[in-house]
């Protein structure tokens, strides 16, 4: 039984028939593909602008933001309150 097993030839697996592609093949081959290129380079524009200006807002708006949430809030809070007292 033995010997039988070692005349049968052994199967390949599905991946085996395919040719190896190495790193660097696949590397220029998605360099040369330059689909999506101009989607990627607006996204990279409107980032750069985005940025400082976002920067800016939370660096010197963010303290006003916050004061008038608060603000905000303790007259939801006060309001609340007179509510629960009747008035």
């Amino acid at each position: 039984m033995n010997s039988q097993a070692a005349k049968q030839p052994t199967k390949k697996a599905p991946t085996d028939d395919a040719p190896a592609m190495s790193l660097w093949t696949i590397c220029k081959r998605i360099h040369a593909d330059e689909r999506g290129a101009v989607s990627i380079e607006t996204i990279l524009i409107i980032a750069a602008i985005a940025l400082p200006i976002l920067i800016f807002i939370i660096k010197f708006g963010w303290p006003r933001i916050r004061k008038f949430f608060n603000e905000g809030m303790d007259e939801l809070e006060g309001g609340a309150w007179d509510a629960a007292d009747g008035e």
